[in-house]
């Protein structure tokens, strides 16, 4: 295996090693540079784009897509896929406005006004539960995980319409005589200058990075997304990680939901509808592998930071919907192809290494490391 390793390196320079390499240089930085030329494109095209107050409220569009995006890139980590996140987000919208609005008790007569930070913790609740059924429907009944969360998709969308009567309930800034106001706190309010929900972002994004890079669950989780059987005969509770990341990808769907409706100051059954695809096109741009086992919050943050930008942009300058579908959707295919380069450089043909096939390029990413204690 030492040998394997050395031959490996000298075959592939580094940057500095064998000379500046300014094509993988250019590969592995492309979500940044992307959003550097976006900036300064729209820039030109616009005085109002490069100034504080716009990149703010920019950053506080681009935070809804950029938690649901990192929830869904745990998921594609794991090999899997979350179709259902758009809905979670309408439906925690709509539990949290459900319960804004009081619930009705006919038998007592009475009607109770819960807080809204109980409001909030259950929607989110309910975020969860949506992705606990998800892992379980993938890892307990082997679903595939497009279809476990497509079919989910349809139900948790057909109950928030069934909750709302297919309305909205408007006006959530709730009544100082019920003692539920505030609502509009996550949507509206700015600590030291930055909105909330920027802030609910970078909290989540460090958390996220804490647990890939600090804890065993986060070692598990690339394990099984690299290898699935290899983690499994290594000891790693593949069934239990999966349920895990699909709770945490729906807790992500939840928050970006109430945050939401916190800024609409209401909740519709129908929000976040396409979401889901944002939120896979941020991961895909930031340089995630579809197929599992490579990525990384720092690459997804800036693919959701270049799509936000890209679309607010062309609104500020004025294209039509039509046309950012458009520009949006090259920029997805030209994300795809350039992952693929990147991947496909990354693997090394067996003749190379001359001792067998390497798993790491037979099943398509890393294998965990089996001296490594199980917790």
């Amino acid at each position: 295996m030492t040998s394997t390793r050395t031959r490996i390196g000298a075959s592939r320079p580094g940057w500095l090693s064998g000379g500046l390499d300014i094509p993988r240089l250019l590969l592995e930085g492309r979500a940044f540079i992307a959003l550097i030329v976006i900036t300064v494109i729209f820039s030109f095209l616009s005085p109002n784009y490069f100034s504080v107050e716009n990149l703010l409220t920019m950053s506080a569009h681009v935070a809804v897509f950029a938690i649901l995006a990192i929830g869904m890139l745990l998921v594609i980590l794991n090999g899997g896929i979350d179709l259902s996140v758009g809905s979670t987000v309408g439906l925690s919208g709509v539990v949290a406005g459900f319960l804004m609005q009081g619930i009705q008790i006919p038998a007592l007569g009475i009607a109770l006004y819960p807080s809204v930070w109980v409001c909030v913790v259950i929607a989110v609740a309910v975020g969860g539960f949506v992705g606990w059924i998800n892992g379980v429907l993938v890892s307990r009944f082997g679903v595939a995980p497009f279809v476990a969360t497509l079919g989910t998709l349809y139900v948790v969308r057909g109950a928030a319409l069934l909750i709302t009567g297919g309305l909205t309930y408007p006006n959530l800034r709730g009544d100082d005589a019920l003692g539920n106001t505030g609502f509009d706190w996550l949507g509206f309010n700015r600590i030291l200058g930055i909105p909330t929900g920027v802030v609910v972002m970078v909290v989540i994004a460090l958390l996220a990075s804490v647990l890939l890079a600090k804890t065993p669950f986060g070692r598990w989780l690339f394990a099984s997304g690299g290898n699935e059987r290899a983690a499994e005969l290594s000891g790693i509770p593949v069934k239990k990680v999966k349920v895990r990341i699909y709770v945490i990808s729906g807790v992500c769907a939840a928050i970006a939901g109430v945050i939401v409706a916190s800024e609409l100051t209401s909740a519709n059954p129908t929000t976040g509808n396409s979401f889901e695809l944002t939120a896979i096109a941020a991961v895909v741009i930031g340089g995630a592998a579809l197929s599992g086992g490579r990525g990384n919050i720092r690459g997804t943050l800036l693919g959701a930071f270049v799509i936000g930008f890209l679309s607010d942009g062309l609104v500020i300058i004025g294209v039509s919907e039509y046309w950012q579908m458009v520009f949006k959707g090259a920029v997805i295919v030209v994300a795809v192809m350039l992952n693929r380069v990147e991947y496909r450089s990354k693997r090394v043909k067996p003749s190379a290494v001359g001792s067998g096939p390497d798993p790491a390029t037979t099943s398509g990413g890393p294998v965990p490391n089996l001296r490594e204690p199980v917790k």
